[in-house]
């Protein structure tokens, strides 16, 4: 019994002496190399971020391969401090290649398609988009994740592939928006002096592009109201600036000119029963 207890105490100094010092070793390297990985994609980010030439889209998408990169070879580094082949190890998995393709589908798309999306550029940093049912200003494009910030400044992760496979609004990609403001009157007030009424405001506001030239316009006889409608174009930054104070400054114009925005009215005739 003492015998088997001295071998056993002997078999596990000899493997701490065999391999602790790998072990330390291991986790210095693991330490060090997430180090690393964070520094070269900051001074990668940085190094990019002084070029006029690159946009932030794909700054951040080159530091997050940077990043991706040295934590790779960290892990082979690893690895080879306990003395596994790396050549064997890389041709490893290679051979279960398909295996690994189809148990991480879901992955392996997020990063093709973040490849697409850089690619091909649909939006980038900074530009108000609206995908897979979410909306909001784009912070980054990562080789796994598109990440969003509503309007209320709500953090959202998107998957790329859900982006890549869905149709995107991106309302930061032209320099001009159009504004539409519907308005009705009562069919009892003049048109013409409803319609002159709101060509002078929306001609007053500076904002307002002179080409196209802005548009008021008699859209439609509704149940209770003639139905006109707004149409001018501004610089996309100033399109809710301009939608906000349009509608207000349309209520107060109309209310100057003593003309009436009608509410829903419904005429009911009520029949006697002999």
């Amino acid at each position: 019994m003492e015998s088997t207890a001295n071998d056993a105490t002997a078999a596990v100094i000899a493997a701490i002496s065999t391999y602790g010092l790998n072990v330390i070793g291991a986790i210095i390297i693991l330490i060090v190399g997430y180090i690393a990985a964070g520094w070269a994609a900051k001074m990668t980010s940085s190094a990019l971020s002084k070029s006029e030439k690159v946009d932030d889209t794909i700054r951040h998408f080159v530091a997050s391969l940077v990043r991706y990169g040295v934590i790779i070879f960290t892990v082979l580094a690893v690895l080879n401090r306990f003395g596994v082949e790396t050549t064997s190890f890389i041709a490893v998995l290679g051979a279960a290649g398909l295996a690994i393709g189809l148990a991480f589908q879901g992955t392996l798309s997020n990063i093709s398609a973040g490849f697409m999306l850089l690619l091909f550029r649909p939006f980038r940093v900074g530009q108000f988009i609206e995908a897979a049912g979410q909306s909001g200003t784009v912070e980054s494009i990562t080789l796994f994740i598109t990440e969003l910030n509503t309007a209320d400044n709500v953090h959202i992760i998107i998957p790329n592939s859900q982006l890549w496979g869905a149709a995107v609004k991106n309302f930061s990609h032209n320099a001009t928006r159009r504004v539409d403001i519907n308005v009705g009157i009562g069919y009892g007030d003049d048109i013409g002096k409803a319609l002159q009424v709101l060509k002078d405001l929306v001609s007053a506001d500076s904002r307002v592009n002179a080409d196209p030239a802005p548009m008021v316009i008699t859209t439609g006889l509704g149940d209770s109201s003639v139905d006109l409608q707004i149409r001018v174009w501004c610089a996309a930054s100033d399109y809710w600036p301009v939608k906000f104070d349009l509608t207000r400054q349309v209520k107060e114009s109309l209310d100057g000119a003593d003309i009436e925005i009608p509410f829903p009215q419904r005429v009911v005739h009520m029949e006697k029963s002999d």
